[in-house]
């Protein structure tokens, strides 16, 4: 069999290395790797608490933004990296099983505040230790300056996502639609 040497999938000079894309590769199933195993972690707090993972992280980015007056929708949304609509279907979840409060923003009329019930206090004070002994664990030996570089690079593909998926989407649009031009049966219709 001949050896076979697949198309780089990256034309980025700087993320070739020794003629070959091998690391961005490595780079890439890493990541995916990582980002797999922190939502295994996530759902398995989840579990303890008899909730999803979505309601795990709305309670968690809501014990940590509270502060004094409670957080928005807006502003929670923003800190777990999910939907403002499915942030609010979870916070009234979460407040349906009593982990939650609501209550009218002064500053704003047509926002809410939310924050932490004293059963959803208690509740994060019981997962709290787990989650930090796992994060410990986790991060054990990366150095502050790697937590930041990684940081970085999360922010900026999440910012270059867009644009990326969007191009995925219309070429897999492309090519859902190509083999039925040229398929001869569909010529006789």
């Amino acid at each position: 069999m001949l050896p076979y040497e697949p198309p780089f999938t990256t034309s980025r000079e700087e993320f070739l290395k020794d003629g070959t894309d091998q690391l961005f590769r490595e780079a890439i199933y890493t990541l995916v790797l990582s980002v797999e195993r922190l939502l295994k972690c996530r759902s398995s707090f989840a579990r303890i608490l008899g909730l999803t993972s979505s309601q795990f992280a709305v309670l968690m980015g809501v014990a940590s933004k509270q502060g004094e007056r409670g957080v928005t929708i807006k502003d929670l949304a923003e800190h777990v990296a999910l939907a403002s609509t499915h942030v609010t279907t979870e916070i009234g979840r979460l407040e349906a099983k009593g982990l939650l409060n609501k209550r009218s923003n002064e500053s704003d009329r047509r926002s809410v505040l939310v924050s932490l019930s004293p059963r959803g206090i208690k509740e994060i004070e019981r997962i709290t230790p787990l989650v930090r002994e796992t994060n410990d664990m986790l991060f054990r030996d990366v150095t502050l300056r790697g937590l930041i570089n990684s940081h970085v690079v999360a922010r900026q593909i999440v910012a270059n996502s867009d644009e990326a998926l969007s191009y995925v989407r219309r070429a897999a649009s492309k090519a859902a639609r190509k083999p039925e031009q040229n398929d001869p049966r569909s010529a006789a219709l």
